[in-house]
């Protein structure tokens, strides 16, 4: 296990890496100035000589990559000075030289082009709003989705199954961002006054007498407007899953023996229904955070997807390929996770 572990580690890492390889370098062949984006039309030439000194974009395009790399990865080559020890944070391993050491420390995001501000706290400023929507999302689409593919499965042909196919088809057919829109203006605009909804709105909001407050209702339309595709899926996996182990041998066995329905449903069927829908619900849970970019930025949430869409509009490349690093992290955090979780709910499942 150890040994299949760290293979997966590995692969992640060369995923990871090849991200950055091909984020950098078509950054690089983009016919956008950074500097310029950053000083304006009208900025001066030493104005912008300086900007690119200071970010590193003076230099040749392999050699910021170079530098790059020796940022991100925790083992690097740096001065011994005192704004570079402040910069990384980083423990000496082996003196190199009087001036250069190899040292261990954290991924170095570096700083906004924009804002100047450090990329890791500027996004751990935001993370934690995207989480808490895809999570809720995902929450939203499992609880509805299971149960309406159970149902659709048990009165299978009736109208409850036909009225299930047909919004889980519905589901999956419309793109995330023209449901948003046409939620928005719905239960935002439309019936505002009924359902006390905005159509766009962050989850903290400032309260001139009690500060900085949760906003819970602006989480409701992006929640759902994320979770409506896994909702779909879910709902057509777990309705073919479900119909396939209700044909199954030992499921007639337990009604034979005078179990209730509830219980031959519930007990026998859903649990050994649920490993196609896992592996929906794992991809899915990865997708919402790179999905949340659009439904961020139509309900203006203040998340990853918005902050990243912000800085693509602006060229700020640190914080773009920040963003990119983090979700590319969850991806390959979460098909480890599930492989593990196969095992434990399958125990015929075996890791190799």
């Amino acid at each position: 296990m150890i040994g299949y572990l760290l293979r997966k580690i590995g692969y992640g890492l060369a995923v990871m890496l090849g991200i950055v390889v091909v984020v950098f370098f078509l950054f690089n062949i983009l016919p956008v100035d950074p500097a310029r984006m950053t000083q304006g039309q009208r900025a001066d030439v030493q104005s912008l000589q300086a900007v690119r000194k200071e970010f590193g974009l003076d230099k040749p395009v392999p050699v910021q990559f170079a530098y790059y790399i020796n940022d991100l990865s925790p083992i690097g080559f740096h001065d011994r000075t005192p704004e570079e020890q402040q910069r990384y944070h980083y423990v000496t391993l082996i003196p190199v030289s009087k001036a250069k050491v190899i040292a261990l420390k954290w991924p170095y995001l570096r700083r906004s082009y924009q804002t100047h501000k450090e990329v890791a706290p500027l996004l751990m400023g935001v993370i934690p709003n995207t989480l808490i929507l895809a999570t809720t999302a995902m929450i939203f689409a499992i609880i509805i989705g299971v149960f309406l593919g159970t149902l659709s499965a048990v009165h299978k042909d009736t109208w409850i199954d036909r009225a299930s196919v047909a919004f889980s088809t519905l589901g999956i057919s419309a793109p995330s961002f023209f449901a948003g829109i046409l939620i928005a203006w719905i239960f935002g605009f439309v019936l505002a006054k009924y359902t006390g909804l905005n159509m766009s709105g962050s989850l903290y909001s400032y309260d001139p007498f009690k500060g900085e407050m949760i906003t819970w209702k602006n989480l409701v339309l992006p929640m759902v407007t994320l979770g409506l595709r896994p909702l779909a899926i879910i709902v057509q996996l777990t309705r073919s899953a479900m119909l396939d182990v209700l044909g199954q041998d030992y499921i007639r066995t337990a009604r034979a023996k005078g179990l209730s329905e509830r219980a031959v449903i519930y007990r026998h069927a859903l649990k050994n229904a649920l490993n196609p829908v896992i592996t929906a619900i794992a991809n899915w849970f990865a997708s919402l955070l790179a999905g949340s970019f659009f439904v961020e930025y139509v309900f203006g949430y203040n998340g990853l997807g918005k902050t990243t869409v912000d800085a693509l509009e602006m060229s700020d490349f640190p914080v773009v390929m920040g963003s990119i690093l983090f979700i590319t992290f969850i991806f390959v955090v979460i098909n480890i996770l599930v492989d593990f979780l196969y095992v434990w709910i399958d125990p015929r499942v075996k890791l190799s």
